[in-house]
């Protein structure tokens, strides 16, 4: 899973929430933390990411653009969960192709929660 966030404590944050075993029915999860834009292109033009974490509010490119961006240039994107900085910004994560969207401050049990039917959705479309 990459991280994506240019505040280390915002990366932590999704990492703790989430866990390396959100879930008994999921394999172990490894994460990623990446802080730059280019970084997270570099990551995901190399392949093998299943789900994308994506902070909105990240400087200087934020999370939502980052997120359209990816949606409309790779093909087969895996999942993208979008932070978000306030509940009126939900028709932007719409508007960015995201999966799922969090609102700051994060609630671990809503990070958990997104990533678990992220996750399950990649692991669905694996095994059919």
């Amino acid at each position: 899973m990459l991280v994506y966030s240019s505040d280390h404590t915002t990366r932590a944050a999704v990492v703790d929430a989430i866990g390396t075993r959100p879930s008994p029915d999921l394999p172990e999860v490894s994460f990623l933390e990446v802080a730059t834009a280019p970084m997270v292109l570099r990551h995901m033009d190399a392949g093998g990411i299943d789900v994308v974490v994506l902070d909105g509010e990240a400087s200087p490119a934020g999370g939502l653009g980052l997120a359209r961006q990816l949606k409309d240039e790779i093909d087969e994107c895996p999942p993208v969960l979008v932070l978000l900085g306030r509940r009126a910004d939900a028709w932007l994560a719409e508007w960015s192709h995201a999966e799922a969207a969090v609102v700051h401050p994060l609630d671990p049990f809503d990070v958990a929660d997104a990533a678990v039917r992220l996750l399950r959705s990649m692991v669905g479309s694996a095994a059919g």
